[in-house]
């Protein structure tokens, strides 16, 4: 296990319910009501939740990446990511699928740039090993 060098930021959230409760952080910023996956109401899930943490994360890793290289991204680049919940044996995971979409962007270069975000990327890393993360290049 890798041990951060340095804390930049800890997010807090507070909830209670589950998934039918709420979420919210302590500075405000975030207060979501929540639902199981399918059930009526108007509440998110966590797996929404992963879906939107990850995908924003890994647009990041890909700037961070890109700077670094001197590389302009497309204006309107996007990542649509898909978490599923189901089974493991007597227990549940999740597995993630990414669609990075990078209009105009040369596919190898796109592909070279995504491949080194999943390396810097604090969610991927995270995942690595416990989860399937499918990326793929639109």
């Amino acid at each position: 296990m890798a041990s951060l060098d340095k804390v930049l930021y800890t997010a807090h959230a507070h909830t209670t319910g589950g998934r039918d409760g709420e979420s919210r952080t302590d500075d405000g910023r975030l207060a979501v009501r929540l639902t199981p996956p399918g059930a009526p109401g108007n509440g998110t899930n966590p797996e929404q939740l992963f879906a939107a943490g990850y995908s924003a994360c890994f647009i990041g890793a890909m700037k961070a990446v890109a700077g670094k290289q001197k590389i302009t991204l497309p204006a309107d680049l996007s990542v649509d990511a898909e978490v599923d919940l189901g089974p493991v044996g007597q227990a549940y995971g999740i597995a993630v699928r990414m669609t990075i979409t990078l209009p105009g962007m040369d596919k190898a270069a796109a592909q070279a740039l995504v491949d080194t975000a999943h390396q810097v990327c604090p969610y991927s890393n995270a995942t690595r090993g416990n989860i399937d993360v499918t990326l793929t290049v639109a």
